[in-house]
């Protein structure tokens, strides 16, 4: 699990370089980005809201992509602060809600009021917090705890690229819930029992 969290930081490094190196040179900050990426994924629950599922898609990936943006750039231009920190994470928290959210609205006035699509979007919106909570509380008692299968980065890959999918694969999108579900609730468990496993003998 340690390597594969090595192997996400390594990838996320080389995805937001180029973009980082830009924005160091500009009056832009951290917040900014926080602020855009929490924006861009109102848009994302708006499109799919109304319909408009596979621009939604990639407006879901680029604003993961903000997410991970606005902490590289912190790091690299020596502006983490400790306020920073908390409000990145209170919006991303936010930010996993409202596509979701925008899904359950779709469901609601025009999926054909699909029963099962409503189920999982409830669960998602529990499983999905459910996993950054373990981390904020393991690392508060001072254990680092970034392992698990799902992160974030894997849930809006797979919410993407079922949104994309989904105009041309018949329940592309119930499939993905159901893996977001499914793998949320399994990385809660496995951090739940690596922090058991930290604090057993303390």
């Amino acid at each position: 699990m340690a390597k594969l969290s090595g192997v996400r930081e390594v990838i996320a490094y080389h995805l937001t370089q180029p973009a980082v190196r830009f924005l160091a040179r500009t009056s832009i900050t951290p917040s900014v980005i926080t602020w855009f990426g929490f924006s861009v994924s109102i848009g994302a629950a708006v499109l799919i809201a109304t319909e408009h599922i596979f621009a939604a898609g990639f407006v879901v990936l680029f604003s993961g992509f903000l997410d991970i943006l606005d902490g590289a750039l912190a790091r690299h231009t020596n502006q983490v602060t400790r306020f920073g920190s908390v409000l990145d994470s209170t919006l991303d928290r936010v930010s996993d809600a409202v596509p979701l959210l925008g899904i359950l609205v779709f469901y609601l006035f025009f999926g054909d009021q699909s029963t099962v699509g409503i189920l999982l979007v409830c669960l998602a919106l529990i499983g999905s917090p459910l996993v950054s909570y373990i981390r904020a509380r393991a690392e508060a008692l001072g254990l680092e705890c970034k392992i698990g299968l799902f992160t974030r980065a894997e849930r809006i890959i797979v919410l993407a690229v079922g949104l994309l999918l989904s105009q041309i694969v018949d329940y592309a999108l119930i499939i993905a819930l159901a893996i977001i579900v499914v793998f949320s609730f399994v990385t809660a468990g496995q951090r739940l029992v690596y922090v058991w496993q930290q604090t057993k003998t303390k």
